[in-house]
């Protein structure tokens, strides 16, 4: 039931629903008490809900909840058991599963402009057209011209002049170069194919899209550009993700699958959040209530079953039988990460001192200097392949520095979660690799009531970690760091294979840890709870921050934001610099000569193809295709301008016709 058995797909035309009324035209579907099961495990029961148009939307859940499930649902990959779906009639939807493929001899370029079929079509028939106007005369010739005129507006009616500048602002937003714009998409690595099938998608626009966890396999960077398209995109989409940053910043309705059943919260993740204790709070004061009640009636009934109130006991009895019983808030089933109490370091945990890292053969990032106190929690972010794995084995010992130095204080005792959870052994069994780590006076009831608190309970804990799914060897692997007691804790990406409730345990936990912490995390949200400092690995090398990482962010994109208002300025008064020294002297002023309205026209012409010339180019640039809006902007000006060109070309035709017209009347 994975997402990697379906890729990306458009529905252009509704999957029917038996003896189902259609959906009204303000609603893309609606799910009614739908019900779904694997053999004796129901993973929906009763779940309704309805999307309407322009909704953004965050699916959340624990792992195994039926998220997926209820993607297939809507796409009609899976049937329900009971209940409806009802689909407005030519939804058209697209689906981003967590695998894509590509097969073929396409380049990386051609596979992300395949989406433009229609279009492509259009440029087809364009050429054939302007081939057949060098052949024919006459009647036929004004045939071809009237077909091509309409076919050029179709064109640009459709966005046909800026298609490809999107394409390629989509493809550098995800983080591919041009360079590589060339590549065959067969040929790519798996993540690279998935970024290629997320552009695509959004490149297709359809009516809905379905994206599960759209985030894995982009930097930091490719997220923030992802997120900002999002929120400014027009149509609807339903994301599934564990990345809550990610869902703060694109949402504006949580849907919120539990126990197999789907509750909707307004606003985004925060939001959300708030909405959900307090609905918690006041699910478990009616349990409570309803708890007090049974209790009083049972000892009503116990009272008086065979006394004179036989009668009245009877009938409460069938009271409890027929009454609804509620469920506790509080019995969810989440991970414990009590940490204990850890031996003290010096005040002065880790110095670097112009440290260089990296590989004899290339320096990944070079002068890294900072000083980390006890207590404090340094969070290391930045793009995939910018050193900050390295930097964590630099310190651990693992890699040789480069040059600089780095020195530990005293009492430090360091333990490291790797992200590839090279520290379990997968020959032990789950209670054989915590009691690696422990005295040997612990009980095995000592350690399988840890374990419990990391969801291994029962027979969960003679399971072989060769056995185990991803998530429950993370849980393990962040177990024993837990219980070895350590003071210092290097984790890389701590959170990749946790679902969200496991992550705010987590959290919770660690904020609670007396020790330091040093974590390299693409989840931003994690980060924002726990850093005290951020050390971002960028494109002009590592930058330090004192604060958490909403106060990084928002200085980041204001350093940005003002940048590119800089260079644009720059840009604009260099354009009036070279248009100020190319204009022409005014001429003293002379009796104006009446020239034909022909060459009036041609040399407008002229002006008009230049500027489309000099857009087009400014168009191809990376600086405009990274930045969404000023693209928007120049290519509607293409446009507009590519539109009073076909004017003008209808104009000079003719004038032209009318002098001709005009000579010829003359001569006789």
């Amino acid at each position: 039931m994975g997402s990697g058995e379906w890729g990306i797909r458009t529905q252009l035309s509704p999957l029917p629903t038996p003896h189902s009324p259609l959906p009204t035209a303000n609603m893309l579907f609606r799910l009614t008490e739908v019900t779904k099961a694997y053999g004796a495990q129901e993973v929906l029961r009763g779940v309704t809900f309805q999307f309407n148009p322009g909704e953004h939307v965050g699916l959340v859940g624990r792992n195994g909840a039926g998220k997926t499930t209820i993607l297939r649902l809507i796409t009609g990959a899976e049937t329900p058991d009971n209940g409806e779906i009802e689909r407005l009639r030519g939804l058209r939807y697209g689906v981003l599963a967590q695998h894509v493929d590509f097969r073929g001899d396409q380049t990386l370029i051609e596979a992300a402009l395949a989406v433009f079929e229609k279009l492509r079509a259009l440029e087809t028939k364009m050429r054939e057209l302007e081939h057949a106007m060098t052949e024919v005369t006459g009647d036929e010739l004004d045939r071809v011209m009237h077909e091509y005129s309409d076919a050029q507006h179709e064109y640009e009616r459709e966005g046909g002049f800026s298609y490809h500048a999107r394409a390629e602002a989509v493809l550098l937003g995800l983080g591919f170069t041009k360079d590589e714009f060339g590549k065959r998409a067969e040929s790519l690595s798996g993540g690279e194919k998935n970024r290629l099938g997320l552009a695509r998608l959004l490149l297709l626009e359809p009516d809905i899209l379905l994206l599960d966890e759209p985030t894995n396999h982009l930097d930091v960077e490719a997220v923030e550009w992802l997120e900002e398209f999002l929120s400014n995109y027009k149509s609807a989409y339903l994301i599934i993700s564990h990345d809550r940053f990610f869902l703060d910043h694109t949402v504006n309705r949580v849907l919120d699958l539990e126990n197999g059943r789907i509750e909707s919260y307004k606003g985004n993740y925060s939001a959300y959040l708030e909405q959900k204790e307090e609905r918690r709070e006041q699910q478990q004061r009616a349990y409570e209530q309803q708890q007090e009640l049974i209790a009083r009636t049972e000892d009503f009934i116990r009272r008086n079953l065979a006394g004179q109130k036989t009668k009245q006991a009877k009938s409460r009895r069938n009271l409890l039988e027929r009454m609804e019983r509620l469920e506790s808030a509080s019995n969810l089933e989440t991970a414990n990460f009590k940490l204990k109490p850890t031996g003290r370091t010096g005040d002065q945990v880790l110095v670097l001192d112009k440290l260089a890292i990296g590989f004899p053969a290339k320096t990944l990032a070079s002068d890294l200097s900072l000083l980390l106190r006890r207590g404090e929690r340094l969070g290391i972010i930045g793009g995939n392949g910018t050193g900050k794995t390295t930097l964590l084995r630099t310190i651990l010992g693992e890699h040789r520095p480069l040059d600089g130095d780095l020195r530990w204080g005293t009492g430090v005792n360091t333990g490291y979660y790797d992200q590839r959870l090279l520290t379990v052994d997968e020959r032990n069994t789950v209670i054989e690799e915590l009691r690696s780590v422990a005295s040997s006076v612990v009980t095995d009831g000592e350690l399988r009531g840890f374990l419990g608190r990391f969801l291994f309970s029962g027979d969960d804990v003679f399971k072989p970690v060769s056995a185990l799914s991803g998530g429950e060897k993370g849980r393990l692997a962040l177990a024993k760091l837990i219980y070895s007691r350590v003071n210092v804790l290097l984790l890389d990406e701590p959170t990749n294979h946790l679902d969200i409730a496991s992550c705010e345990a987590l959290e919770d936990a660690l904020n609670e840890f007396d020790g330091t912490i040093i974590t390299v995390s693409h989840d931003r949200y994690f980060l924002d709870r726990i850093a005290t400092q951020i050390l971002f690995f960028g494109e002009k090398g590592v930058e330090y921050f004192d604060g958490g990482y909403s106060e990084f962010y928002d200085a980041h994109h204001r350093a940005l934001a003002e940048k590119q208002a800089r260079e644009a300025e720059a840009l604009s008064a260099e354009r009036a610099k070279r248009a100020a020294a190319t204009a022409k002297p005014k001429a003293a002023k002379k009796p104006k000569q009446k020239q034909p309205a022909a060459a009036e026209i041609e040399a407008e012409i002229h002006a008009i193809e230049s500027e489309l010339g000099e857009l087009s180019a400014l168009l191809s640039t990376e600086e405009i295709a990274r930045d969404k809006d000023r693209l928007f902007e120049l290519s509607e000006k293409y446009q507009t301008l590519s539109d009073k060109l076909a004017e003008l070309y209808s104009s000079w035709e003719a004038a032209l016709a009318a002098e001709e017209e005009a000579l010829a009347a003359g001569k006789n």
